[in-house]
């Protein structure tokens, strides 16, 4: 079980009367739980917490960039002492492999790492004035409160993502996190409040995600809501956001396409797509979710792909020996990637991977991949969020740009090719965010995340993650 004390407002743990079980996928066991309330506390929890980031504002703000990078290194510290017992309740909640688990926590320790580096370089520029006599400047002051809301694929490292610029630019933040998922992230949190954060600046709510939203969209003071999550959720919250013209920073669905061409080394190409699926089960939102293959290697790289994920091993991702893939979140996502393959085989889709049996007890499905699969199917066209993909045939440079161009979301997308001209060319008219070029796992701490089309607005991560929670200010002065 977690630490006493799962909600945190104007500096104080709390726990409420009423909790909500947290469980773990591999077999159902109760790992720990928060607390929990009806519509009303949640609406009531939200404006508190924002009530409280809002008193915090103006003293945090206003602190020494040093003194507010100096307590995000201490909490990277923090976060790196305890990186065993935060993984280790990570893998429990989520499913997810115990490495994985264990390194998420390390990349969310980087997050506050960097960005305490990056809260002491200067921000705003000196302009050239054309008028004597005149100081023309720009300022970036902190944009107001944070409304940060995030997921369950990775609770840790996304909220990291977003508290970490949010706290360096000045800000205050009332985080509300997945039930599915929370337990990590909390503990994470409290590392904050170890380190010496001032009450108020960070502040964790849980409960129906529709109320809390709408509570803090609504609060007065809340000036940025950041949001990872589905498309069609973050379609909602920017409606929400228009309401009082919260300033939305959005990092949304993906379709991400893994373009292997003729020339590429297969053996890096294969390994590649294995890491770039399977990764967290395949429930990433840069996971590689269409393969699409030249035809003159398509036969032999789905073949040796199908053979790779015939040989992963599936099970408990906190047991010994570890398990290639763990279990999915819940019995809603087996369903979901379920009935994707099964629509394709319906379909005319021919099963490349063999039809074998899972672990009982748990949420667990076994990597699947489809050749012939009709590109009107949910599986050549939606994102799978889990190990199931399609391979897809391709003659020309100008089809896969096509092929991988499809989709109204673009956030990831990867290229296998020894031809720097063709990289060159596909990272300029690919329409992502992101592009791995002979690289699977392209995301690091100091560039920026982001998408394009319907995947999002702005960026996080990086210089440009910093800015988005800034408000820039012009100073024109005759001295």
């Amino acid at each position: 079980m977690n630490s006493p004390g799962t909600m945190l407002i104007d500096g104080t743990w709390h726990s409420p009367d009423q909790h909500l079980d947290v469980t773990n996928p591999a077999d159902g066991s109760v790992v720990g739980r928060i607390g929990w309330g009806d519509v009303d506390d949640a609406r009531r929890w939200a404006r508190s917490a924002a009530d409280a980031a809002a008193a915090a504002l103006g003293e945090w703000g206003d602190a020494p960039a040093r003194t507010r990078a100096d307590l995000l290194r201490r909490a990277a510290e923090l976060i790196d002492e305890r990186q065993h017992t935060i993984g280790e309740l990570l893998a429990r909640e989520s499913g997810k492999r115990l490495p994985e688990a264990l390194a998420e926590v390390a990349f969310s320790a980087e997050y506050f790492r960097w960005f305490a580096e990056e809260a002491r370089r200067p921000h705003g520029d000196l302009l050239t004035s054309e008028q004597p006599g005149r100081r023309q400047l720009t300022l970036r002051r902190p944009a107001g409160v944070v409304a940060s809301l995030t997921p369950w694929n990775f609770p840790c490292s996304i909220q990291a993502r977003k508290l970490a610029p949010a706290l360096a630019a000045g800000c205050s933040v009332v985080a509300r996190v997945s039930e599915k998922a929370p337990l990590a992230i909390t503990e994470l949190i409290r590392t904050l409040t170890d380190a010496g954060l001032p009450p108020g600046v960070v502040n964790l709510v849980h409960g129906p995600a529709a109320e809390t939203t709408g509570a803090l969209l609504d609060h007065p003071a809340v000036r940025v809501v950041t949001f990872t999550g589905s498309t069609g959720v973050g379609r909602q919250i920017m409606a929400g956001a228009a309401r009082r013209i919260v300033r939305p920073l959005l990092e949304l669905g993906g379709n991400a396409a893994f373009v292997v061409f003729d020339d590429a080394d297969l053996d890096a190409a294969v390994e590649g797509a294995v890491l770039a699926k399977t990764r967290n089960t395949g429930q990433s939102c840069v996971a590689a979710n269409r393969f699409v293959v030249h035809e003159r290697v398509y036969d032999e790289f789905a073949h040796r792909l199908a053979a790779r994920l015939d040989a992963l091993t599936i099970g408990d991702g906190s047991a010994e020996p570890c398990p290639d893939l763990g279990p999915v979140i819940d019995a809603d996502r087996v369903a979901a990637v379920t009935a994707l393959v099964d629509e394709a085989l319906a379909a005319g889709a021919r099963r490349l991977t063999a039809d074998r049996a899972v672990p009982t007890g748990g949420h667990y499905l076994a990597p699947t991949l489809l050749a012939d699969v009709p590109e009107q199917m949910g599986l050549a066209r939606e994102e799978v969020f889990g190990p199931a993909a399609g391979v897809f045939r391709f003659g020309t440079e100008e089809q896969a740009l096509a092929m991988a161009n499809v989709p109204e979301v673009g956030l990831a997308g990867y290229v296998y090719s020894r031809d720097a001209g063709r990289i060159w060319r596909m990272a300029d008219r690919m329409q992502v965010g992101i592009l791995g070029a002979n690289d699977p796992l392209p995301s690091v701490a100091y560039a920026p995340m982001g998408g394009v089309k319907q995947a999002g607005i702005g960026r996080e991560g990086a210089a440009e993650g910093l800015a988005e929670f800034t408000d820039v200010r012009y100073l024109a002065w005759r001295p």
